[in-house]
């Protein structure tokens, strides 16, 4: 790695909040192109399966876009999946589909290394979430049923949520009403999807019940995948989108009877399109951004007048596969990662750059795509990355 390089990455690595900057460095997860894929792009030297972290810039107005500046290789068996920051993003969490591992990067640190948090009877780690208060980070497990507690302070586990007979993927937890939501979505092997969310009990971790996010007769299979409060003070509302349902629903909170209701709030089938998986907001929390990864898609609502009444402002097309999205600070840009798990049809593997003030797309980062690899998920190093509600 040569002078220019470090001192680049130094910097990116480092927890800034001023300065000026031509560039905007995202950091991504990746792996290798099944191998089919890999032989009709006639690719060389890609006989091996590959998997790291790839640290590019994405900056569409910088002479170094599309530019990888830095490669952190990973364990090719370990399918790492998904980065998720901390509260204050000095830390970064990798989940793994492939070993009961979770892995921890400390951002602050040059060169940057990977500790290891070994985690019991998890079979395909899939979110990691963290409480307001950034306390506690939560690890669903997707194929074990379970969900485990840990301490953001010092990753030591401090407790295990049990979901017997459910596939625990997306996650959301409000201390303040005292809930802990999970979905259950499929097994890794793409059959048995759920249709329910589990409630539990944040305080104790107990299990308390669980509600149906569909109006189909069970088993309806619509695999709720992914939770998100809705930001602001009102009502206690999180969000769920069902993969298979093609819809996104809301579960808002009964004070005097501490329960849930269900009701769907966007059905994306009037569209055609299929898949929603991710859900954002914007800091004023009046725009609303959703994927839909067949065909790949960022559609982006005004909810001003609430999330049960969103009015659709654009809808974006994008590389299929399109899942998670970054967003940078004053989110001029959303940068939306074009590849879902590796599905054929879902697995484009570019980052198609987003003009949220213009709803157009006016770029395309091909770096990974280009060299027969897919990004599993993007994420704007600290001093760009805005969370957008999560």
């Amino acid at each position: 790695m040569n002078k220019r390089l470090i001192s680049l990455v130094t910097c990116a690595l480092a927890i800034s909040p001023g300065g000026v900057s031509a560039e905007i460095l995202a950091m991504m997860s990746y792996e290798s192109k099944p191998a089919e894929e890999l032989r009709s792009l006639k690719l060389s030297g890609s006989d091996e399966r590959r998997e790291g972290i790839a640290i590019i810039d994405v900056d569409p107005n910088s002479p170094d876009f599309g530019k990888w500046l830095a490669d952190i290789p990973l364990d090719a068996t370990g399918v790492a999946h998904h980065l998720f920051y901390e509260r204050s993003m000095s830390k970064i969490y990798l989940t793994s589909l492939g070993q009961p591992a979770l892995q921890v990067m400390d951002m602050s640190a040059f060169p940057p290394r990977l500790s290891t948090i070994d985690i019991p009877n998890c079979a395909m780690g899939e979110d990691v979430i963290f409480d307001d208060a950034n306390e506690y980070w939560y690890l669903t497990c997707m194929n074990s049923g379970n969900v485990w507690q840990g301490r953001v302070a010092d990753d030591v586990i401090t407790g295990e949520i049990k979901l017997p007979g459910t596939n625990p993927h997306g996650l959301a937890v409000d201390t303040n009403i005292d809930r802990i939501l999970v979905t259950s979505t499929i097994k890794g092997d793409l059959t048995d999807p759920g249709e329910t969310v589990s409630i539990v009990k944040a305080s104790t971790l107990e299990l308390l019940g669980e509600i149906k996010v569909s109006v189909k007769p069970s088993p309806s299979g619509e695999a709720p995948v992914e939770l998100l409060r809705v930001p602001g003070d009102g009502v206690p509302t999180f969000l769920v989108t069902n993969m298979f349902g093609a819809s996104i629903w809301a579960l808002s909170w009964n004070e005097s009877s501490q329960t849930f209701t269900a009701d769907m709030a966007f059905d994306f089938s009037v569209l055609d399109v299929g898949v929603p998986l991710e859900i954002y907001f914007n800091p004023a929390g009046d725009r609303m951004y959703a994927t839909t990864a067949a065909p790949g898609h960022l559609h982006i609502f005004d909810v001003s007048g609430g999330v049960m009444a969103p009015i659709l402002l654009s809808t974006v097309a994008t590389g299929n596969g399109a899942h998670h999205v970054a967003f940078t600070k004053d989110m001029k840009y959303g940068f939306v990662q074009n590849s879902f798990i590796n599905l054929p049809e879902m697995r484009d593997g570019s980052i198609t750059v987003v003009d949220l003030e213009k709803f157009e797309v006016v770029a395309s980062v091909d770096t990974l795509k280009d060299a027969g690899l897919n990004p599993n998920v993007i994420v704007l190093l600290p001093q760009w990355n805005e969370f957008a509600g999560h």
